[in-house]
């Protein structure tokens, strides 16, 4: 079967999803807006906790829709756990979404915020057999997500993945990406919410615990700027910035929002 061409154009936008994704259309669909004073606090919720192994990063890819990062995934190398999650998830990917301009490129939205970019770092639930087989289970998958803030300063630690922009210009266009602990992203306050939802980009699975941490990291404009200068079409074809690769807010119907109890 050939997968539908998506993205996020007028054609093959997010509002025409649903016509080759049916399941784009369903009830728990991410992203959501985040409203403060209607989140649940949980007492139930711990904290959560990553320990990842810098070796298992292998290759950094523009596939035209994202900025990706793969890991090896073939044992529990990496793994998050704790937080609202019944058990141990492997690292597998992380994606980055962004604006055209700093006003918008977060797919998340707190108290009317958009935030500039937002990180995905994806892991599926290692009980089950496979990545393949976890994205048809409701608890198969948990996505960390950081919010990104431009402002003056500098992230030092987002130098590594801009260092490799000028190898990805183009669609397709894949480099080795060894040595990375996506850790070192993570802000310093670890609190966070989470809600049930789905991917945020086609077949948008409702399979995703989502942990949105609270505090947005800074990045300066320039950084920014690096992630706008991708192209979306490949080497071959005129360059087309890849930006805005964010998907509209999705209704929140009858989900709770939760954060653990302060």
């Amino acid at each position: 079967m050939t997968q539908h061409p998506w993205g996020y154009s007028k054609e093959n936008g997010p509002d025409r999803w649903h016509e080759t994704y049916p399941l784009a259309k369903g009830n728990n669909q991410s992203p959501v807006a985040i409203l403060t004073k209607d989140v649940f606090q949980d007492p139930v919720l711990l904290p959560w906790f990553t320990s990842y192994d810098p070796g298992a990063s292998k290759t950094i890819t523009n596939t035209g829709k994202t900025c990706r990062i793969a890991f090896d995934d073939t044992f529990d190398r990496s793994v998050l756990r704790g937080g609202p999650l019944p058990g141990i998830y492997r690292l597998r990917q992380l994606n980055i979404h962004w604006g055209s301009t700093d006003d918008k490129g977060s797919e998340h939205v707190v108290d009317a915020t958009r935030y500039a970019g937002e990180i995905h770092v994806v892991h599926w639930y290692s009980k089950y057999s496979n990545y393949g087989d976890a994205v048809r289970k409701p608890d198969g998958v948990a996505i960390l997500a950081i919010l990104i803030q431009v402002e003056k300063t500098p992230k030092p630690e987002m130098k590594r993945i801009l260092e490799e922009m000028s190898n990805i210009k183009a669609k397709g266009k894949e480099a080795p990406f060894q040595n990375f602990d996506p850790s070192i992203l993570f802000p310093k306050n670890r609190s966070y919410w989470t809600y049930q939802g789905s991917f945020t980009t086609p077949s948008c699975e409702e399979c995703v615990t989502w942990i949105i941490l609270k505090e947005p990291i800074v990045v300066s404009e320039e950084q920014m700027e690096k992630f706008r200068s991708l192209s979306s079409k490949p080497a071959d074809e005129p360059h087309c910035p890849l930006v805005d690769n964010w998907r509209p807010l999705q209704p929140l119907n009858n989900r709770m929002v939760r954060t653990p109890y302060q």
